[in-house]
């Protein structure tokens, strides 16, 4: 759902003519930086972002707001879970938080503010300007990198989630599981031919296979330490089970099957500060009960009952 030249449009998923589903392109690309050269500088409380619990996409710069202590610099407004035909709102609901950098009760409002006539697709996360009362940014990929080192000055020590020495690792790993898996799930969900849902489907899980060798032989993505990768593919394992499993037809396996990736996704959960970002109600309600095209009889299932809290083994490779 988006907007055309300011005029808002209910449909506008992208797909091409033999089926196969196709991610829209990020509209709003600035930067913040240290010193302020890319007309957005690093600032305590002049940034605000806007997250839906139950988005993949939006969970990823939630959990870099934790990690990277960002709480009291980067204020958050959590829309309601399940997009209606006014797309993203801001409601009363458990779990939601009300507008407090605009006062809208619409995220599309949002965007029509920075731009009167915006032209794309109302999306989680953004990242909002107070100072500028614009967007700088609604790519989850590019906000989480501003977050990893753009407020170091602000927020002191905190772990890098992209040094240097693993760039090119990171990057590498970072195509492949973004393309096969964090979009894989939704080229199978969405797609509308046989043809097209068997070949993403055998992605997703080809893909999956492999990552669960590589964890056989070492405790994280790119080597020994944390890193943005593993973020990047948390929140789409986090979320396997409880929906892609079922509702987008990604049902070879659950998570819980894979030895390695089941341990992994427990340990990543256990990290101080990232289950406060995980919200099964939201991810739930918003998957099962909000894509209604996919289960017209709007039943949110109530398993499954996986334990993230409980043991794993990844510390064998200490």
């Amino acid at each position: 759902m988006g907007f055309f030249e300011g005029v808002w449009h209910t449909d506008d998923t992208k797909r091409t003519q033999d089926g196969r589903y196709q991610r829209h392109v990020s509209t709003f690309r600035g930067r913040v930086t240290r010193d302020g050269s890319s007309g957005f500088k690093a600032e305590p409380g002049r940034y605000h972002l806007y997250v839906s619990h139950n988005c993949p996409w939006a969970h990823r710069t939630a959990i870099f707001r934790e990690l990277k202590n960002l709480q009291e610099v980067i204020s958050l407004s959590v829309v309601d879970p399940v997009i209606g035909e006014q797309g993203w709102v801001f409601s009363d609901a458990a779990g939601c938080t009300p507008d407090t950098a605009n006062g809208k009760t619409r995220l599309g409002e949002v965007y029509l503010a920075a731009k009167p006539d915006f032209t794309g697709r109302v999306t989680v996360p953004v990242l909002w300007d107070k100072k500028e009362a614009t967007i700088v940014n609604n790519e989850s990929a590019e906000i989480i990198r501003m977050m990893n080192d753009g407020f170091d000055d602000i927020v002191g020590d905190t772990p890098d989630l992209y040094p240097q020495a693993l760039r090119s690792a990171i990057d590498a790993i970072n195509e492949p599981i973004y393309e096969h898996i964090n979009n894989g799930v939704y080229k199978s969900g969405f797609a509308t031919t046989q043809a097209a849902y068997e070949e993403a489907f055998a992605a997703l899980f080809s893909t999956l296979d492999d990552i669960e060798r590589r964890l056989s032989g070492q405790r994280y993505l790119a080597g020994s330490q944390i890193s943005e990768a593993d973020w990047r593919l948390f929140t789409t394992l986090i979320r396997f089970d409880a929906v892609y499993y079922g509702l987008f037809k990604c049902n070879r396996q659950r998570i819980a099957d894979f030895p390695e990736l089941s341990n992994y996704t427990r340990e990543l959960y256990q990290v101080p500060g990232v289950a406060s970002t995980v919200d099964f109600e939201h991810i739930k309600r918003g998957y099962w009960y909000g894509m209604r095209r996919l289960n017209p009889t709007w039943i949110v299932p109530l398993g499954p009952a996986d334990d993230f809290a409980a043991p794993h083994d990844r510390s064998r490779f200490n």
